[in-house]
C-alpha cells in the first residue's frame, strides 16, 4: 500500500484537546462538523489548509491526554490519511488503528511543513519527495495494516467475523 500527500508539521506533545478542543467534543456527534475545528486552538484555519490525503507530521507523544475516540476520528474526517510522529500516546494509537487511521512512528526531523511525502506502508518507508530522501519508520504489523485497509476494527470484524489466526 503506497500513499502520498503533503505534510503539516507540528511539535511534541500534541494532546487530544489540541486535536479537537474540549469546547466542541460534547456539542455534536457529527464528525464532519467536528473536523472543521481540528487543531483550532493551536493552528486557527488549519482545516482550510488541509487537502484530502495529507499527513500530520509531529514530534514525540502525539495524541497524549484524554482517551476519547473523537481525536483520531476528527483527523480522519478532516481528510488526513495518516499521522507520522516520533511516538504516540498508547491509547491514542489503539483508538486510531481501531478507527482505520494510519499511524507511523519515525524520526520526523527530516520532514518539514509542506513537504510532499510518500509512504510505503508495508515496509515502513517514508520518502520525502521534496527533499529526495528516504526515512525508515517502524514497520506496522501485517494484521494492523489489514485492519487499517478495512477502515477499522469494526469493519474488519463485520467482514471476516473475527480475527484471522495464522
Amino acid at each position: 500500500m503506497v500513499i502520498r500527500g503533503f505534510a503539516h508539521k507540528f511539535g511534541d506533545n500534541i494532546n487530544t484537546d489540541y486535536i479537537i478542543s474540549g469546547k466542541y467534543k460534547f456539542k455534536t456527534l457529527d464528525m464532519d462538523e467536528l473536523a472543521k475545528h481540528i487543531m483550532e486552538d493551536i493552528y486557527p484555519d488549519f482545516y482550510k489548509k488541509i487537502k484530502k490525503g495529507d499527513f500530520i507530521v509531529a514530534g514525540k507523544n502525539f495524541g497524549c491526554g484524554s482517551s476519547r475516540e473523537q481525536a483520531p476520528l476528527v483527523i480522519k474526517h478532516a481528510g488526513i490519511q495518516g499521522v507520522i510522529s516520533k511516538s504516540f500516546a498508547r491509547i491514542f494509537y489503539r483508538n486510531a488503528i481501531n478507527n482505520g487511521l494510519i499511524l507511523i512512528e519515525s524520526n520526523t526531523d527530516l520532514i518539514d511543513d509542506g513537504d510532499e511525502i510518500e509512504v510505503i506502508l508495508e515496509d515502513g518507508i517514508i520518502k520525502n519527495l521534496t527533499k529526495k530522501i528516504e526515512i525508515k519508520g517502524n514497520k506496522i504489523p501485517e494484521f494492523l495494516i489489514e485492519i487499517i485497509k478495512e477502515g477499522g476494527v469494526i469493519n474488519y470484524l463485520q467482514k471476516y467475523g473475527g480475527f484471522k489466526i495464522k
